[in-house]
């Protein structure tokens, strides 16, 4: 993958409006293509021109062309760097392994992030949630190194190595620092498994001593998911292992709604795959009644990324103003709005709030 257009190493914000990106789209299996096309309606809608190079990937590829993960989905994501991807199916017990994790590792996106916001006109029996979930991508038992020993003997290997557990924690704190967040809680289990463990926080440890302006913690696993569920206030940032990480982000989605309401993104040093965290939802599929918000929001994620700031801030606002209102919602969150009627009237808002800006220049 390419060279990330972001930050310092990127080029201006000049240069970045007048450059096409070209991004890999992968519309998944499921409600993937429901939503997919959803965020990528929205993304229209708010004036950003971006070359979607179709790819297919899971289910839908090993029924097409035999292999869940096409070579010429890796040789677009080689070039493109990006890519904004809807659910894949991963079946339980059998089959081929996450093509999730397959991606992740091919090209090394070690960062997991999830923003878990609470959106107006959302019920829930919490207020004002912001957490920012860290998660390391690569390596725990996530590694996927099981065997078996003996019939009915297997054995699954933990791997923590201090180069990702220094690299995982170096990104959440320098994404505290550059988003003015004021405290880093590393989440573990170092009570039980004190060496694998150990060194995880034995690493955020040293890496927090660098930033002495941002508060540093730690928790148990078991004992944070209980807080979350009581006082989710008293996190920011959470930093945590593979595994953790993929559990606790859940359980924070179910603080402000559901998975069918939280982003997420996948960074490495030279690119990023940006994907709701939702699954298939096969029992839904083709019914055109998806909560398609997640997918929207990961692909503002993914405008961020490649320098549309602006047009990030407006999907996100036109996303909540609708969300608000309360009068075009998915069944999920009590409506009875379809897929389409919940983006159309994001792209109406966006569409009124360009033409307002647009009126209001000389």
């Amino acid at each position: 993958m390419r060279k990330p257009i972001n930050g310092a190493n990127g080029p201006s914000s000049k240069a970045r409006a007048r450059r096409m990106a070209t991004v890999t789209l992968i519309p998944g299996d499921g409600i993937g293509p429901e939503v997919i096309e959803a965020a990528v309606r929205v993304v229209e809608h708010a004036g950003v021109q971006i070359q979607w190079d179709r790819q297919i990937a899971g289910a839908t590829a090993l029924k097409t062309v035999g292999n869940p993960v096409p070579d010429a989905l890796l040789k677009s994501l080689r070039q493109t760097g990006l890519a904004l991807k809807g659910p894949l199916e991963t079946r339980v017990g059998e089959g081929y392994r996450s093509i999730n994790v397959y991606l992740r590792k091919t090209f090394n996106l070690y960062a997991n992030l999830r923003p878990i916001q609470s959106l107006s006109g959302v019920v829930t029996r919490f207020h004002d949630v912001d957490l920012i979930v860290v998660r390391e991508n690569t390596e725990d038992l996530y590694a996927g190194l099981e065997h078996q020993l003996v019939p009915g003997v297997v054995e699954s290997i933990k791997l923590i190595t201090a180069r990702a557990s220094t690299r995982i924690a170096r990104f959440a704190f320098e994404y505290a620092r550059r988003e003015r967040r004021q405290t880093v809680t590393a989440i573990h289990k170092a009570n039980i498994m004190k060496l694998s463990d150990g060194l995880f926080l034995k690493c955020a440890r040293q890496v927090a001593r660098h930033y002495p302006e941002i508060k540093y913690q730690e928790q148990i696993v078991d004992a944070a998911c209980m807080r979350l569920v009581t006082e989710p206030a008293a996190f920011d940032v959470l930093l945590l292992e593979n595994l953790y990480g993929d559990i606790v982000s859940d359980l924070c989605a179910g603080l402000v709604g559901g998975l069918g309401l939280v982003p997420g993104a996948n960074y490495g040093d030279k690119g990023a795959i940006f994907e709701a965290v939702h699954g298939t939802a096969p029992d839904i599929a083709g019914k055109g009644v998806a909560n398609p918000t997640a997918a929207i929001l990961s692909a503002a994620m993914l405008l961020d990324y490649i320098g549309e700031t602006t047009a990030a801030r407006r999907i996100r606002a036109a996303t909540s103003a609708v969300l608000k209102s309360g009068r075009v919602l998915t069944s999920d969150l009590g409506g009875r709005a379809t897929t389409a009627q919940l983006t159309e009237a994001i792209g109406a808002v966006l569409q009124r709030d360009g033409n307002h800006r647009g009126a209001d220049q000389p």
